[in-house]
């Protein structure tokens, strides 16, 4: 009985795939697939549409047209619970029935969408709208769709340099110093290595950017760490006196904001892992942690 039922976005924002597809119900509906729209902050002033299409000669029958714009976070060790921070309904259709191509124009003006979309390891947070053609029988016709926000950040007006030293008493002492300890998006992370004693034979010294996801399940917490970059700053053994130079790009890599304790249930950090490893193969490292955030207008 139904032909289509589309969700249409303003054409001026790119596409991207919905991450699950789409999920359309109901014994006579057709299922088809529909890119959406990326969202920067809030939908002021983007009209958007529904449209409802029945078989040629057939008709809908239903209690009510209702479209839903929702926040979810999943947590993928408690599948099948979404925890909603967001949640908003427009009414659009009183029941009656559906006779021919029907659209439905709608929006959500000053809508609050403080986290940004991520998808991780243990849990998901998610922007979806929900369209409902409430029946009687054959059980309602329900789409979701979801879409993609992102939160920007000014430059902050504070960026301290970071130095922190490696050391082991009467064999190795080693300073390290970035110029920053906020990066953007598609910043450049610069920086020196400094040996001042090195008595030990260093093989090799690369520098790692390591993405920590702790996640509160119940009672429980659980952590997971990626190691999202591995580049090379040294092969073969350094001197004392010597210094090595540090510029690794972070735009080749997926990196996401920092984010933190995201409704009470999981926080993202990011981390500048510096390792050493002998001839012996012993590892020495020093780990620091660094702020990652998106300015206006990364997205292309």
């Amino acid at each position: 009985m139904l032909s289509s039922l589309h969700v249409l976005s303003p054409s001026n924002f790119p596409m991207e795939k919905p991450a699950n597809g789409s999920q359309l119900k109901g014994k006579m509906a057709k299922r088809f697939w529909r890119r959406f729209s990326e969202i920067k902050k809030i939908l002021l002033g983007s009209h958007l549409q529904i449209t409802i299409e029945p078989h040629q000669g057939k008709r809908i029958e239903h209690n009510g047209v209702k479209v839903e714009l929702l926040g979810q976070i999943e947590m993928y060790l408690d599948r099948g619970n979404f925890y909603d921070f967001t949640s908003l309904v427009r009414e659009l259709d009183v029941p009656g029935d559906i006779y021919e191509r029907t659209t439905y124009p709608f929006e959500f003006s000053m809508v609050e969408m403080p986290y940004e979309t991520y998808n991780g390891v243990n849990v998901r947070l998610r922007y979806v709208l929900k369209v409902t053609v409430s029946r009687n029988y054959g059980g309602s016709i329900i789409e979701y769709l979801n879409f993609l926000v992102h939160n920007y950040s000014p430059p902050p007006s504070i960026n301290t340099s970071i130095k922190m030293e490696v050391g082991i008493e009467d064999c190795l002492h080693i300073e390290f110093e970035y110029n920053k300890s906020k990066y953007h998006l598609k910043d450049v992370i610069i920086g020196k290595i400094y040996y001042f004693l090195v008595k030990i034979k260093i093989k090799t010294m690369d520098i790692e950017i390591r993405r920590r996801e702790s996640t509160v399940t119940g009672a429980t917490n659980h952590v997971e760490t990626e190691t999202l970059a591995k580049f090379e700053l040294m092969d073969g053994a350094p001197v004392r006196g010597e210094s090595i130079p540090v510029r690794l790009f972070l735009s080749p890599y997926e990196l996401t904001p920092t984010h933190r304790n995201i409704n009470n249930k999981f926080s993202v950090k990011y981390y500048l892992n510096l390792v050493l490893v002998d001839e012996e193969g012993l590892r020495y490292f020093k780990q620091q942690q660094i702020t990652i955030y998106r300015l206006p207008l990364q997205d292309t």
